[in-house]
């Protein structure tokens, strides 16, 4: 038996907070961790659009939907599994990739750029970010690890003088202090230099570091 591929057009989804014009000063691309959805996680970012109408956030959503638990009841959204990998992650960076094309080409050219990834949305942001055409103000790796595949090169070219900020809460359940040590030894080693915050929580997002990473 031989397995082929057939590539098609398919529509993909995100959410969006705020208008994208010529005023627009910051856009925030938020991507979300594994079992979510875009127009739910989005939420958390809600504050920052209110409070200044020249911020928009968008929130991609991962291109697999399924069931949480059988088969009704909530859905959830993943970037990819380990069964054809390569492929879901050439057509998710495809699709960031348009995304961002299609955000940029309505914001003045100087609009500030802040990239975050939670959880499973880390390695996500950082493969496409890799292969992307533009170079983010900011890197936010929230609850979540750089992916190790990246060839060294590109690893660099992407992390050397960008803003990196590593974010973990004190009690999450899938990164402990050993883990969030070696993240950080990774970044160094590829020529980043990550800036590490934490939070009293645990495998979630926080709002009062959120506004702190913003003001920043």
């Amino acid at each position: 038996m031989a397995e082929h591929h057939l590539l098609v057009a398919r529509r993909a989804r995100y959410h969006q907070l705020g208008q994208l014009s010529a005023r627009t000063r910051r856009v925030w691309l938020v991507c979300h961790g594994y079992g979510q959805l875009a127009q739910y996680f989005i939420r958390h970012f809600a504050f920052l659009a209110e409070a200044d109408p020249d911020t928009v956030v968008v929130a991609p959503e991962g291109l697999s939907r399924f069931y949480l638990n059988g088969t009704s009841g909530r859905v959830g959204a993943s970037w990819m599994t380990r069964d054809d990998r390569l492929h879901e992650i050439e057509d998710h960076v495809n699709f960031l990739n348009q995304l961002a094309e299609q955000i940029l080409t309505a914001c003045p050219p100087e609009v500030e750029i802040t990239v975050l990834g939670f959880s499973q949305g880390t390695a996500t942001v950082s493969r496409w970010l890799a292969q992307a055409t533009f170079r983010p103000a900011h890197l936010i790796l929230w609850a979540g690890g750089f992916p190790p595949e990246l060839p060294a090169d590109a690893a660099h070219a992407l992390l050397h003088g960008l803003r990196v900020s590593v974010v973990a809460g004190t009690a999450d359940e899938y990164i402990d202090a050993e883990k969030l040590q070696a993240q950080l030894e990774q970044l160094r080693q590829l020529g980043g230099s990550p800036i590490v915050a934490t939070f009293a929580g645990r495998h979630e997002l926080n709002r009062e570091l959120l506004a702190r990473l913003a003001a920043e």
